[in-house]
């Protein structure tokens, strides 16, 4: 696996690679990898002839009392590990690589960026989409693979890649669990044994949330404040917890049949989120 830090070694490589006619698969990640991580990356090569990986923990996404600077660092493990799974490029670039200069572009998506994650996190799905814009330029892949655990993510990528006419397809890829439920996530190292073994109960409220609507459960706002309360009752600090439609993220109601259950709730100090979606069949 090639390693390179700057963006002219980058495109000097994926050119090279054009001319021999391949195709090229993306993963985005800001490193600390685990399972979750390798598999978009053995999805990639499904999907592409050669596949980048790019390590970036990026500035703009974090708030000011966020763990930017906390966030963990592990380059050399990663490296081996994307090694090993296939990965063909690591793009490891610095700050200044990325940021040259003080940006006086911002790239927003009005609407999805404001909901969810986005109201306790202002300001953080526009960093997203400006690292993400960004990234694309630089690689110019033909596929994008983006993991489903941060749902509202995928779908804001999916809409400023569409409203951008930039040139490459997102695929979502399943989120990877642990055998107890827990969505991996490089923030899951922050949990305490006790905050560990509590985690699970998010992944269980989502499921008994989904069941109860699959089950025919009309009030949508009741089996969410029920799962809110059965979360605050395991320990967590819930953010939010919303049954929504998936094609825009907004309220669900009775009579929506393709629908996603969001939700991010604080154990300690560690932030989770997971999600679950599917249809509704037609009565």
């Amino acid at each position: 696996m090639q390693t390179v830090n700057n963006v002219a070694e980058l495109r000097q490589t994926i050119r090279q690679w054009r001319q021999a006619g391949h195709s090229i698969g993306f993963v985005p990640t800001m490193g600390n990898l685990h399972a979750g991580h390798i598999r978009l990356v053995e999805t990639a090569k499904t999907r592409a002839d050669k596949v980048v990986a790019s390590i970036f923990v990026n500035p703009t996404q974090f708030g000011p009392n966020e763990d930017f600077d906390s966030y963990p660092r592990t380059e050399s493990q990663d490296a081996e590990k994307l090694a090993a799974c296939g990965a063909d490029l690591l793009f490891l670039p610095g700050v200044a690589e990325i940021y040259p200069q003080a940006s006086q572009t911002r790239v927003s998506v009005a609407g999805l960026s404001a909901l969810h994650c986005g109201a306790s996190r202002p300001g953080h799905f526009d960093g997203v989409a400006l690292v993400v814009c960004k990234l694309l330029n630089m690689v110019q892949p033909d596929c994008l693979l983006m993991g489903e655990k941060d749902f509202q993510q995928l779908a804001l990528i999916r809409q400023m890649v569409a409203d951008l006419n930039i040139p490459v397809t997102v695929q979502g890829v399943a989120t990877v669990r642990e055998a107890d439920g827990l969505a991996m996530s490089s923030r899951n190292g922050y949990l305490t044994e006790p905050q560990r073994q509590a985690a699970p109960a998010l992944y269980r409220a989502l499921i008994a949330a989904r069941d109860k609507l699959l089950a025919g459960a009309a009030d949508y706002r009741a089996v969410e404040d029920s799962a809110k309360h059965a979360l605050q009752a395991a320990g967590f600090n819930v953010d939010y917890f919303s049954v929504c439609r998936s094609v825009d993220l907004q309220p669900a109601w009775p009579g929506d049949a393709e629908l996603v259950v969001l939700a991010a709730a604080k154990l300690g100090a560690t932030r989770l989120i997971d999600n679950v979606y599917f249809c509704v069949p037609s009565a």
